[in-house]
C-alpha cells in the first residue's frame, strides 16, 4: 500500500497528546484562502523554488537537461522533478519537490523510531495533510499498521469525505482532531469552495457511532471570516450535545505566505492580521460557552 507524503514532522508537541510525529499527506477537497500549506492542496508533486534559498549560480538552468527555465525572475520547472533530481539540480536546495510516493510499512517504520518518546509522553502518530481522506485507503492502512505496533494514533481531518472512509479510519483511530471552519453552509461554500452539510452530517455521524472516541473540534479564527462571537457560538452549541468533544480555538497566521510564493501562487489574503486582544476575547467566550 502507497501513498503521496509531503513531509513527516518529527517531535511535535500541537498535533495530539504528547510528543507526537506528524505525517502530511497530498491532497485537499478545500480551497481555504487561509491554508497554512498550500503545497498540501494538489494530490500530485509539486516542485517549488525558493526566491531566498537561490544564490543565483543559473547550475540548474546549464545542467537541467530542459528540466527548469527562467520565467519572469522565477526558476519554473518544465516537468515533474524527483526529489533526488531537485537536489541535484539545485545544491543550495532552492528547489524542493512537495510529494513523494511511500509505503505504508516504510512510513511507520520512520515513525516507531521515536517509541520511547511516545511512551514517555502519551505520544504517537498524527496524519494530517491537506486531507488524509483524499487517500482513504493509504490512511487506513497507516493508522492500522500503526495499531499493529501499539503506537496511538490521532487524525486531523477537516470532514469533507465519504462517511465510510471517516469511519474506516476511525476503526484505527485514538484521537480524532475535526475542524469545523464556519458553521453556516452557504458561507463556508464561498470561504473555502465547498459547502459544509457533509462535514457537519459525517461529524454527527462519527459521534453518535463512535461516542467514546475522545475528538478535539477545532476552529481557525481567521480576521474577517469567522472571528465573532456569533459564528463560535453556532458551532459550540453544534458540538456540546457530545461528552467526549472538546474545543480549541487556533489563531490565523500568515506562516504558510512563503510557501505560496515558492509554488508560483499568490497569497489569497495579502496583508490581513489577526487581533491578539479579539482572540483571546473569543477564546475566553469559547471557554465559558462550553462550561455551560
Amino acid at each position: 500500500m502507497t501513498g503521496i507524503v509531503f513531509n513527516i514532522q518529527r517531535f511535535s508537541l500541537h498535533d495530539g497528546t504528547g510528543i507526537r510525529t506528524v505525517v502530511f499527506l497530498k491532497g485537499c477537497p478545500l480551497r481555504c484562502p487561509w491554508c497554512a500549506n498550500p503545497e498540501s492542496q494538489r494530490r500530485e508533486p509539486e516542485t517549488a523554488w525558493s526566491a531566498a534559498k537561490c544564490i543565483g549560480c543559473g547550475d540548474c538552468l546549464r545542467t537541467g537537461a530542459g528540466a527548469v527555465k527562467r520565467e519572469g525572475g522565477r526558476v519554473v520547472p518544465l516537468r515533474r522533478l524527483s526529489g533526488a533530481e531537485a537536489e541535484r539540480l539545485c545544491p543550495a536546495q532552492a528547489l524542493q519537490v512537495f510529494g513523494e510516493e511511500r509505503s505504508a510499512a516504510d512510513i511507520i517504520d520512520i515513525v516507531e523510531r521515536d517509541m520511547i518518546f511516545y511512551e514517555n509522553s502519551e505520544g504517537g502518530l498524527t496524519l494530517s495533510g491537506g486531507e488524509p481522506l483524499t487517500q482513504p485507503a493509504f490512511t487506513a492502512a497507516l493508522l492500522r499498521e500503526a495499531q499493529g505496533r501499539h503506537i496511538h494514533t490521532a487524525m486531523e481531518t477537516g470532514g469533507l469525505a465519504d462517511y465510510q472512509d471517516l469511519r474506516a479510519a476511525a476503526r484505527h483511530l485514538d484521537q480524532l482532531i475535526y475542524d469545523i471552519k464556519i458553521f453556516d453552509s452557504r458561507r463556508h461554500q464561498e470561504q473555502t469552495g465547498a459547502g459544509n452539510q457533509a462535514i457537519l452530517e459525517n461529524f454527527r455521524r462519527l459521534m453518535d457511532e463512535f461516542p467514546r472516541l475522545p475528538t478535539l473540534a477545532r476552529t481557525p479564527v481567521i480576521p474577517g471570516v469567522n472571528d465573532h462571537e456569533k459564528e463560535i457560538s453556532d458551532i459550540i452549541d453544534f458540538i456540546r450535545p457530545y461528552p467526549n468533544v472538546s474545543y480549541e480555538l487556533l489563531p490565523y497566521h500568515r506562516l504558510g505566505a512563503p510557501k505560496y510564493e515558492a509554488l508560483g501562487r499568490a497569497y489569497p489574503l495579502g496583508k490581513r492580521a489577526l487581533d491578539a486582544g479579539r482572540f483571546r476575547r473569543l477564546q475566553i467566550f469559547a471557554e465559558r460557552r462550553m462550561a455551560r
